[in-house]
């Protein structure tokens, strides 16, 4: 076990590279720019559908009402993330652009959202067809705006613009300087658009879908849930975020068959599309990647070592709510060679599961999207449709996780009960670190932000900070946020602080925060727990970074 973690450690750069790169983080940045809308559509669905299953059926005109929130957002998702992915590519393009030749973010957007109007969307009569607008189109959507970039880049990079005279105001000059790169991009996307319907009888969108039809399919099967969900454990295991990798090969497989569930559920059918958002956030990752809400419970309920059961109170309560850190480097779960196999194989049997259960007994798959902090047993139960079956699902999956867990646990606890009972009645050496003064005058009146994948984790630390601050009679500023939708907020804070499972992004984000003046670090895993339990080590640490040692 310890040679097999060991050659995985081993290409563990290869996959943070991976993890790094332009264009994977381009599709998450860009979905998280837009979760706010997913997230308030799925309320609208809720509220459109949720009844049907207790035999309440809205008027037609009611329901139509109902879901025109629905349909002018979730309905326009496509659309929105060809903004937001050209935006947050061009801002990954302009960290290795000079100072003086920055592209501009807001055309970029814009631009992207013109040109895949231009090739997604068929027109009708008095406006636009919408079939490919809302989730269908998104894989159009992020090639869209990979085009659009790289035309931008290229003519930035060569200087490729309306020149102004030296009296003409920035802001007026940035206008005609985006003239060409925006009509380029979008004249060669019409130009494309004619030849291929032309060519093909069909807009590029709907080629698209089509296209990746099989490897959707393929997705949803066995083989390809063991591996897309067993990549992301195995991925997290070695220390790097998972989702990070695999979820941008999978989000439009997600949110197009979400779709098509609802659709087919709506018509009385079936809803049999096993990838979707619900899947991974409340099966695969079972409180978190591997599956870990019933590891906290046994650390906490069922634990002999006194650590193990520190841990577990500690964490159950984040799990419970997927927030995963915790017990992932408080225990620690990752590296730890002897929860290897359930870590990786906890999810793959939930999936598994829960393909059987939506095969055989016909349950149906997740028709609503909510929001990943919605407790997993819970999540299970709302996202597919609160019937009996989805309860019984709900706990069987939690009974299958236990058992996995259950002998490594057991062994966990016993080397965790040996290792403290050769501390007992020993004095120790090593004699407790003495407090960091903190000084109020470094630390007066900074405004710190916390960064990590989804705003959860992040929370912890900012909140530990602001309660040692407190306790200190300190003014300081703390706030959490999600790696990727921070670029704008970097300018009004002194000190960024990557969590764990962001810092491999320490080098770009250096880049971002060095143009504006301002400090940043990345924590490693024990140590952001300890910092998150203890606001006074907290403080400490922020101070130490701002006073520059």
């Amino acid at each position: 076990m310890e040679a097999l973690i060991g050659k995985i450690e081993k290409a563990k750069p290869f996959f943070e590279k991976v993890s790094r790169n332009k264009y994977l983080k381009a599709i998450r940045d860009g979905f998280m720019s837009a979760m706010p809308v997913v997230l308030f559509s799925s309320i609208f669905m809720l509220i459109a559908y949720v009844p049907n299953i207790f035999k309440f059926y809205w008027p037609k005109e009611i329901e139509a009402m109902i879901l025109k929130p629905y349909n002018y957002s979730m309905g326009l998702l496509a659309v929105l993330v060809a903004g937001t992915t050209a935006k947050n590519l061009c801002d990954s393009f302009n960290r290795d652009m000079p100072v003086n030749r920055q592209i501009n973010n807001i055309s970029t957007l814009m631009a992207g959202i013109v040109g895949f109007l231009v090739v997604g969307v068929d027109s009708i009569k008095g406006g636009f067809a919408s079939g490919y607008m809302g989730s269908k189109g998104l894989l159009t959507a992020f090639l869209v705006a990979f085009f659009v970039c790289n035309v931008y880049r290229f003519c930035v990079k060569r200087n490729i613009t309306i020149h102004m005279p030296e009296e003409v105001p920035p802001n007026i000059s940035q206008t005609f300087a985006d003239v060409i790169p925006f009509a380029i991009s979008i004249l060669l996307l019409a130009l494309f658009d004619i030849a291929f319907r032309n060519a093909a009888g069909m807009c590029f969108a709907q080629a698209v879908i089509e296209f990746f039809q099989p490897l959707f399919t393929a997705a949803d099967g066995y083989v390809g849930l063991a591996v897309i969900y067993g990549a992301m454990s195995l991925f997290w295991f070695v220390g790097i975020q998972g989702p990070s990798i695999v979820e941008p090969a999978v989000s439009a497989i997600y949110y197009v068959n979400i779709a098509n569930n609802l659709e087919l559920f709506q018509a009385g059918k079936h809803a049999a599309n096993i990838l979707t958002p619900g899947c991974q956030q409340f099966v695969a990752t079972l409180g978190g990647t591997g599956a870990t809400l019933v590891v906290t419970l046994m650390f906490a309920f069922m634990a002999k070592s006194k650590e193990l059961k520190a841990v577990g109170k500690a964490s159950s309560i984040p799990v419970l709510f997927g927030v995963n850190e915790p017990i992932l480097f408080g225990a620690p779960l990752i590296l730890n060679p002897i929860f290897f196999i359930p870590f990786i194989l906890a999810p793959i049997l939930n999936v598994w599961i829960f393909k059987l259960f939506v095969d055989v007994l016909k349950m149906n798959s997740f028709m609503y999207i909510l929001p990943w902090t919605t407790p997993a047993p819970l999540g299970i139960v709302l996202g597919c449709g609160i019937t009996v079956l989805s309860i019984l699902f709900a706990v069987l999956v939690l009974v299958v996780d236990f058992v996995v867990y259950y002998p490594f646990f057991k062994v966990y606890d016993r080397e965790k009960c040996a290792e403290e009972a050769e501390k007992e009645g020993v004095i120790e050496a090593e004699k407790e670190e003495e407090a960091v003064e903190v000084s109020s005058d470094v630390v007066n009146e900074k405004r710190i932000l916390v960064l990590c994948a989804g705003g959860g984790t992040s929370g912890l630390l900012a909140n530990a900070l602001a309660k040692g601050a407190k306790e200190k009679g300190i003014s300081i500023v703390t706030a959490a946020g999600s790696y990727g939708a921070h670029y704008d907020m970097l300018k009004d804070y002194d000190l960024v602080v990557l969590a764990p499972q962001v810092a491999n992004y320490y080098q770009d984000l250096k880049k971002d925060t060095d143009r504006l003046g301002i400090k940043c670090v990345a924590c490693e895993g024990k140590k952001y727990i300890e910092l998150t339990r203890n606001p006074q080590k907290a403080l400490e640490f922020v101070f130490s970074i701002l006073d520059g040692e």
